[in-house]
Order: C-alpha cells, then sequence, then structure tokens
C-alpha cells in the first residue's frame, strides 16, 4: 500500500468516526430530550410573565446547570441537536460571562440563599432587586468555567449535588467526584454553599413523572433525604440548609415533609421572584421559585434587573 493510500485510510477512518460520533450524539440527545419534558410540561418558554415582570422589588433566583465552553464541538453540537441539555440547560460560557458582567455593571446585589432566607423572613420588606445563583446537579463544567467567574466578581452561589451520583455520566454529562467537589470548596471558600439534590432520587418513571412523587415512594424519599444530608455531611463537613427538587418540585406531602427538616428553603423550578412587603406577606420558601437560565429566559429577566424599582 503507497503513502498516499494509507493517508487516504487514515482520513476515511476519521471521516466515519466523526460521523458515528455525531449519530450516537443525536441518538442520545433525542432520547434525553424525552427524559427531560416535564421540567416545563414542555414548554419552550422559561421566561418571567407579564405579571410577575411587573414587581418593583424582590430576589431572583438564578437556576444554572452546566456552562460550557465555546468550541467546535459544543456548538457543532448546539446546531444539529433538537437536546434539551444544551437548549434549556447548558449556558455558553462566554453568555455566563456577559451575565455575570451585567449583574455588575447594572449594581445587582448577588447574595446567598442565606442572605435571602434573612431577608424574606424578617419584618422589613425587600426593596430593591438582588439575585441568588444556584447550580443543580454538579459536573466539571461548574467547577471549571463557572466558578472562576464568580470569584471574580466575589459572587456567592449554592450547589445542588446528587450525593448518591457523584461522578457518574447520565443525562449526557459527568458529574464531579467528591475530590472535584472538595477542590471547588477550596477554590471558592465561603463564596460556597451545598445543598441536595436527593441521595438517588434524580430520575423519571416510563411515564416521565419524578420517582420520589409516586405515593408509594413516599417513605423512600424521606429516608433518601436523610441519607442524602449525612452522606454530604461525611464528604464534605457540611450539613445541607438547602434542597432542590429534581425536576422542578414534589407532592404537597413531600412539600409538608420538608418543612419539617429545618431548611432555610426549598428550591422549585417554578417562575417568579422572592418577595417581602414588610406586612407578614412574604415568599413561602418551601416552595422558592428559581428561573432557569437560558437563551429564552434571560431577556426577560435581564429587563427585569434593569427596571427601576
Amino acid at each position: 500500500m503507497s503513502s498516499n493510500e494509507k493517508k487516504m485510510t487514515r482520513k476515511q477512518r476519521k471521516i466515519i468516526v466523526i460521523i458515528l460520533g455525531i449519530a450516537l450524539f443525536l441518538l442520545m440527545s433525542f432520547t434525553i430530550h424525552k427524559s427531560v419534558e416535564y421540567d416545563k410540561g414542555s414548554s419552550e418558554y422559561y421566561g418571567l410573565t407579564k405579571q410577575e415582570e411587573k414587581a418593583k422589588n424582590g430576589i431572583i433566583v438564578f437556576c444554572y446547570h452546566r456552562i460550557l465552553k465555546n468550541n467546535l464541538g459544543v456548538n457543532l453540537s448546539r446546531t444539529l441537536s433538537t437536546n434539551s441539555q444544551l437548549h434549556d440547560f447548558d449556558v455558553p460560557l462566554n453568555h455566563f460571562k456577559e451575565q455575570m458582567k451585567f449583574l455588575h455593571d447594572h449594581n445587582i446585589k448577588v447574595i446567598s440563599g442565606a442572605e435571602m432566607v434573612k431577608m424574606t423572613n424578617s419584618n422589613k420588606p425587600i426593596k430593591g432587586k438582588y439575585a441568588v445563583l444556584s447550580f443543580d446537579d454538579i459536573d466539571r463544567t461548574t467547577i471549571d468555567n463557572a466558578i472562576p467567574v464568580m470569584k471574580k466578581y466575589k459572587y456567592p452561589f449554592t450547589t445542588f449535588i446528587i450525593t448518591g451520583n457523584t461522578g457518574r455520566y447520565r443525562e449526557g454529562t459527568q458529574l464531579a467526584t467528591w475530590s472535584q467537589l472538595k477542590y471547588a470548596q477550596k477554590e471558592a471558600g465561603s463564596l460556597m454553599t451545598i445543598g441536595v439534590h436527593t441521595n438517588n432520587m434524580h430520575y423519571l418513571t416510563a411515564n416521565l413523572v419524578p420517582i420520589f412523587n409516586l405515593p408509594k415512594n413516599y417513605d423512600r424519599f424521606t429516608k433518601d433525604f436523610v441519607k442524602s444530608r449525612q452522606v454530604l455531611l461525611k464528604h464534605t463537613g457540611t450539613y445541607a440548609e438547602a434542597f432542590a427538587y429534581p425536576y422542578g418540585g414534589g407532592t404537597p406531602r413531600i412539600s409538608q415533609f420538608l418543612a419539617t427538616q429545618h431548611l432555610g428553603w426549598v428550591g422549585t423550578l417554578d417562575s417568579g421572584t422572592v418577595y417581602n412587603n414588610g406586612n407578614g406577606d412574604h415568599s413561602d420558601l418551601i416552595y422558592t421559585p428559581r428561573m432557569i437560565i437560558n437563551t429564552n429566559s434571560w431577556p426577560s429577566i435581564r429587563e427585569w434587573l434593569a427596571a427601576k424599582s
């Protein structure tokens, strides 16, 4: 075989591998897209409603999942794939940097979840507009790409960890290991607060119902929640004071259980802002609204934050 023929063979193999990789990715994307439709009831709009935009004061809780670098592979995947993880739950790093810069340039005070709890449960009304940053699941992109940006601005943030799934590959992403999470704690210091996202109940039934919302699994959920705190304490020395629902929300019975667990707040994926009018009327943080940040939701959030109180 001539050298030219060998080069052609290598080139052909490379092309075949690329084609197979794209085909596999698109197949995986369709599967993942179907599995996460529950999050927003298949809604394509994640922004504030017109009624919610009328609020003059309050706290908006950002919900991120992955912050992806802007490289050829990521951009190609976003172009070719209908994967909701890429379009609804993944944010390009340049967009994330622009969003953090926007908060800084518009003097939006970014506060911790603990500060939100204090402000919401006080006797004083919330005046002005604030932001809380939160991240679900926690893969390496949060650690490698998001934390350096938040450190630059000294922004506090909360991470919600699936304590029984660390280090696993699931739903198109490689979750961070405990050693990586400990590194993140060291890098971020007091800026980082850790909450739980169940221990091992972050998945759906074949009918796209969160497994923990099935009535028969209530006792299993309560045990799973207790274990998630125990595992987190063992690995990080942190006793979680916040919980985030996988897939956006739980049953009234589960909410009642969580209300007895001495949690500061429980994150949902309901849209809206956290408020306190100072007259006893304030948000119930057992149902804390969080806004998924993506290209659909960001314009309405940006507009609300920029508007004068």
